[in-house]
């Protein structure tokens, strides 16, 4: 069962937006210092590089998980 785990069903897409639109590009390149997050952001570049990179991955969604608290 998925029910105690905070990111059942959320896509990768809609974590990166929310945390967009709560923290900012800059705020959130300073959190997780990633190029794709620091130099011409956006959200398709942001996503293709998380995908293949399983440890930012894992950043963004520890992050989001803190965002949820």
């Amino acid at each position: 069962m998925q029910q105690n785990n905070p990111l059942h069903g959320v896509t990768l897409q809609m974590m990166l937006e929310e945390l967009v639109d709560y923290y900012d590009w800059p705020a959130l390149g300073e959190r997780i210092p990633v190029r794709c997050f620091l130099y011409e952001p956006s959200i398709k570049s942001s996503l293709a590089f998380l995908r293949k990179t399983p440890w930012a991955r894992e950043k963004v969604e520890d992050l989001y998980r803190k965002l949820l608290r």
